[in-house]
């Protein structure tokens, strides 16, 4: 936690190269991770979903094999 005055004092004058270019680093490598975190999280229910159509085609093959079997 800084002090209130040097909050104040890096308002008005701003960062130094330095400290913009860490910055710049931090702000990259946040970037970066949240956009790996949204990919893998697309990817895990991209599959649930597969499982689930597949599960449920499968439901629908085997009531449409009873209704035919039935029906002799």
């Amino acid at each position: 936690m800084f002090y209130t005055s040097y909050q104040i004092y890096k308002y008005e004058h701003g960062l130094s190269a330095a400290e913009q270019r860490a910055s710049d680093v931090r702000v990259g490598e946040t970037a970066a991770a949240f956009r790996g975190l949204r990919l893998r999280l697309g990817r895990v229910f991209r599959l649930r979903q597969r499982v689930r159509s597949a599960g449920g085609a499968a439901g629908a093959m085997t009531a449409s094999v009873r209704v035919l079997s039935g029906t002799r």
